[in-house]
């Protein structure tokens, strides 16, 4: 009840910057709870206790969201009060991304392991598919199209696990902020070994890599995960419509089609975050 209760959907609307703040805050408590109780699975479990930390917050936005689609007829004024809830939920991100990239490489190496066991697979996995656009054997607009059409399998994802659990989409995005964290973590780790720095470049070495280490993922994630964000939130609204049993009304028309819109703006969301992956990110990495 504590940690749930520290913010509400109108002060994180107010001052979004500061749901980075909870993120680390959140995200640091799940990962040390699931080490102290659950230490063979704390990898999965830092994930769920983050979820259910952020899932009140979640549901009364959505709750707060499909009541302006009620309030508000103009979809021009809906779509800017939807910016003002993702941008909050962006920075959440951020913040629970960055809290587990830290502990990545704070924690021993061991513990490391452990910690993100699970991550550390998926990201093998994730790796052993796209090996064949280093090594040529894919052209890049293979290797765009696969993205791509994974993607949006993940954003149906985020759409029905809103839809059918209300605030379902967090937890998507919350194991896709662990295994980003995992991917920085570890890039940080292979240049810090290759590129040996003593001294006084020391702490200004390893802060440039780790800046290096989170551009690498984010220049395709922020829009990637603003994709799936904006599509959870769709979903969420139309499962409280539902709820609600406004089924046949014009504000259940309207509530649907506003949805709608923000279903278009996700998949064009994930469609530049799949163009920049492919064709911007390796040109600086």
């Amino acid at each position: 009840m504590v940690l749930e209760s520290l913010t509400t959907p109108f002060k994180a609307k107010k001052h979004p910057t500061e749901m980075f703040f909870f993120g680390l805050l959140f995200a640091s408590i799940a990962m040390f709870l699931g080490l102290w109780i659950f230490k063979d699975q704390v990898s999965l479990v830092m994930v769920f206790l983050t979820v259910m930390i952020a899932v009140p917050l979640m549901y009364l936005t959505m709750k707060h969201e499909e009541q302006k689609d009620i309030e508000i007829h103009s979809e021009k004024l809906l779509l800017k009060e939807h910016s003002r809830v993702l941008s909050f939920f962006i920075f959440l991100f951020l913040g629970i991304t960055i809290a587990f990239s830290l502990w990545y490489l704070f924690l021993p190496h061991s513990l490391t392991n452990s910690v993100f066991n699970t991550q550390i697979q998926t990201i093998k996995a994730i790796n052993s598919r796209i090996t064949g656009l280093a090594v040529g054997s894919i052209t890049a607009s293979d290797a765009f199209c696969q993205i791509f059409s994974n993607n949006i399998k993940v954003l149906l994802f985020c759409i029905f696990f809103s839809f059918f659990f209300g605030a379902g989409a967090i937890f998507i995005l919350t194991w896709n902020a662990s295994v980003i964290a995992a991917a920085i973590g570890s890039f940080f780790k292979n240049n810090i070994v290759s590129n040996s720095l003593t001294g006084i470049t020391r702490f200004g070495g390893y802060f440039h890599i780790f800046s290096i280490s989170i551009l690498r993922y984010f220049i395709h994630g922020i829009p990637e995960i603003l994709g799936y964000f904006t599509a959870g939130l769709a979903g969420g609204i139309i499962s409280v419509a539902v709820i609600r049993h406004d089924f046949g009304t014009k504000t259940f028309k309207h509530i649907l089609y506003d949805s709608l819109d923000l279903i278009i703006i996700s998949v064009a969301l994930i469609f530049i975050a799949a163009l920049l992956e492919v064709f911007v990110t390796p040109i600086f990495f």
